[in-house]
């Protein structure tokens, strides 16, 4: 049940951003009423055979917000609290980070409720193989494009792909490779993807130092989530100079005010599983980890971390969210009245789909991009995209958050007159 009212009141936290960028552009009541709601909401019910021989019924979801900028775009989260809700926030949230990069994309969102973890790898192709037939005709290379999410990563967007494709008829592009991002390079997966939301990040930091005309290099920060966004994250930070003296994840807290030695604690989390026991850093709580004295606090795990509850004890001076909704409305407004200055997600952790782009084109022309080429290009759609947010703000005198959303819906609104969608 607390997990059910928690995803709703993401949903509403969601929604409440889009009727404020609304309200500030004094929308046409007709695209607000639009943006207001998901086009299409998917519950699939599907069968999948366990090892055991017994047959379980699971519940997966794919919510279309909106489409006006061009086909649908989202991960596929694989995650036991997956529900309607959840995916409906996300949904929206990509909608509107695709029109703050300037994708030519909308927003989807998608999942199955379960946890990975608990399966064999039979098992889990098998889920993933069976979600892809149930979804059918509603995803496609120009219509809804699926990429990893939480829970989910390249080996399964390979079995989505390989599974689509199967089931197409002669002449339907049988090899239109495009119909998922976020796959294998090999299967023409683009360089630079798995690591493109954590160092999407640390640009959109960077970007905010130059706006202080500060350098990163000596400060410190706490990351909160070891899986991909916050290991790539951690590499990228550290490279530009931080020390990273803390990481959580599910297992616990490890800390050491001289920086944490990424590498070594990368292998050690590969070995056991998580990053606890590792034994040169000391352990704390997650109260302690979010009461740290760091300039820089990264959220890169689920929603809904940054709560009322905890936000009194945050000592950061920087919030950049790599994960999506980790901070909520009201603990926001804590802290922005604190003056602590909130990277909001739809930019933050915007590397992933810009980086899925590149892909997509990539295999439209049947092109292959270097790992530098992709890094160069991301860095300038990030900083580009920081560069209007921060002329935004400016000119409205709004958080970065207000300033987000307020761009990327006067697009969406601009999209809907130039098409002539209303009589």
């Amino acid at each position: 049940m607390e997990t059910s009212t928690t995803t709703a009141r993401l949903y509403e936290e969601a929604t409440a951003h889009v009727e404020q960028a609304a309200i500030a552009l004094d929308m046409d009541p007709k695209v607000r009423r639009i943006l207001s709601a998901p086009k299409t909401e998917l519950i699939i019910n599907f069968p999948v055979l366990r090892d055991d021989g017994e047959y379980e019924i699971l519940q997966g979801y794919r919510i279309q917000h909106n489409n006006v900028l061009g086909p649908y775009k989202g991960g596929m989260r694989f995650h036991p609290a997956v529900d309607l809700d959840e995916v409906r926030a996300l949904a929206t949230w990509m909608t509107f980070k695709c029109a703050l990069m300037q994708l030519p994309f909308g927003g989807a969102k998608g999942g199955v409720a379960i946890d990975p973890h608990t399966l064999s790898d039979g098992e889990l192709e098998r889920v993933v193989r069976r979600f892809t037939h149930a979804l059918g005709d509603n995803i496609g290379p120009e219509f809804d494009i699926p990429a990893p999410d939480a829970g989910s990563d390249a080996r399964m967007m390979g079995w989505m792909m390989d599974t689509y494709l199967n089931s197409r008829g002669p002449g339907e592009r049988q090899n239109d490779r495009r119909v998922v991002t976020g796959k294998p390079v090999e299967l023409g997966g683009s360089a630079g993807r798995e690591e493109a939301t954590g160092r999407g990040a640390a640009y959109a930091l960077r970007h905010l130092y130059g706006e202080f005309d500060r350098s990163l290099d000596g400060g410190t920060t706490a990351i909160q989530g070891f899986g991909n966004v916050g290991t790539h994250a951690a590499y990228a930070l550290h490279e530009l100079g931080m020390k990273v003296v803390a990481i959580a994840d599910v297992t616990g807290v490890v800390y050491d005010a001289k920086g944490l030695d990424i590498e070594k604690l990368d292998a050690h989390r590969t070995a056991s599983g998580g990053v606890a026991d590792y034994i040169d850093a000391d352990a704390l709580t997650s109260d302690e980890f979010f009461a740290l004295d760091v300039d820089v606090l990264v959220p890169a795990a689920l929603e809904s971390q940054i709560t009322a509850r905890n936000v009194d004890s945050v000592r950061a001076h920087v919030i950049l969210e790599a994960a999506n909704g980790p901070v909520t409305t009201e603990a926001a407004a804590v802290l922005e009245h604190g003056g602590v200055h909130v990277i909001p997600d739809i930019l933050a952790n915007a590397g992933g789909v810009v980086v899925s782009y590149y892909e997509w084109v990539q295999n439209k022309t049947s092109d292959r991009w270097s790992a530098t080429d992709v890094g160069v290009r991301l860095r300038n759609s990030i900083w580009g995209a920081a560069d209007r947010v921060a002329a935004r703000r400016e000119e409205r005198g709004c958080t970065r958050r207000q300033a987000a959303y307020m761009e990327a819906a006067e697009l969406l609104e601009r999209a809907y007159s130039l098409r002539g969608i209303f009589p």
